[in-house]
């Protein structure tokens, strides 16, 4: 599990201040007013949800009380990129300000999508999915190991596995674990499963309101009456999932028939996986 101990030896004390919820007056002192016209979003943001009743909340607690915490940003073009103070960017705007409080460093893009990931897993922000496919991207663009992503964001290795191993999931699933419908626990099972058969689930689980004990029996159930032999067959088109999904980076499933030929599918979230994947086909 995550500590903030290990935060701050990977991040070091001064930038670990700036992903706080409270200021320091050392933050205070390298802050300057920015105007937020100059400043985009985030592109290595792994969020993608803002919640709109937290986003009005914290609009309605900026208009009465200014921005509090400033926004760590860094140069960009002919103006400036975000890196942290996403939700407090976008409140800023519905409030109608012309400037925010902002700390600018100067970080590389390697710097900019780990601060990134650890802002927001400091507040629990990040859904298991948004997780993996921030730690895959640290994998892919940046030719980060397992044990080095774990170091970076202050996690286990076996954690950033597990959530990795989510990305094998149908689209429909991690589409459910963004929404919160279904959690970490509930998905680990169905990984590995026959993507329709693990969508069925993952709708029962939601509708029955199933708790990931129940759901990791639904799921044994699903491969129970499977022969002994099917069962070899099952676990060589297991490893081979994984390792194709582990090379390409996004999920696989490996259908074999009985004469030797079969079907395989490649799942994509959006155009990057997709470029991604024909870069490395190429």
């Amino acid at each position: 599990m995550k500590t903030p101990q290990k935060k701050r030896q990977a991040l070091g004390r001064g930038l670990n201040a700036l992903l706080g919820d409270k200021p320091t007056p050392e933050v205070l002192a390298q802050a300057t007013l920015i105007p937020i016209a100059k400043i985009k979003p985030n592109s290595f943001q792994p969020r993608t949800h803002f919640d709109q009743d937290e986003l009005t909340a914290l609009t309605e607690s900026i208009r009465r009380d200014g921005v509090l915490m400033p926004v760590l940003i860094r140069p960009f073009g002919d103006g400036y990129e975000l890196i942290a103070g996403e939700r407090r960017w976008r409140a800023s705007q519905a409030a109608k300000l012309k400037d925010i409080p902002a700390v600018v460093r100067k970080v590389d893009d390697l710097q900019a999508l780990e601060l990134a990931i650890v802002e927001n897993e400091q507040r629990d922000d990040l859904t298991a999915v948004e997780s993996a496919r921030a730690y895959r991207r640290l994998m892919d663009e940046f030719n980060y190991t397992q044990q080095q992503v774990a170091e970076s964001v202050g996690v286990s290795r076996v954690q950033v596995s597990n959530l990795i191993r989510l990305l094998q999931l149908p689209a429909q699933i991690q589409q459910m674990l963004e929404q919160r419908q279904i959690n970490m626990g509930h998905a680990r099972p169905l990984v590995g499963l026959d993507g329709k058969h693990a969508v069925n689930l993952a709708k029962l689980c939601v509708e029955k309101g199933w708790s990931a004990r129940q759901m990791e029996k639904e799921a044994k159930k699903a491969l129970a009456p499977v022969k002994t032999k099917d069962k070899a067959v099952a676990a060589d088109v297991l490893a081979l999932e994984e390792e194709l999904g582990r090379s390409l980076g996004v999920g696989v499933a490996l259908n074999p028939k009985k004469d030797g030929s079969g079907v395989l599918k490649l799942s994509y979230n959006n155009k990057q996986e997709l470029n991604t994947i024909l870069q490395r086909l190429r």
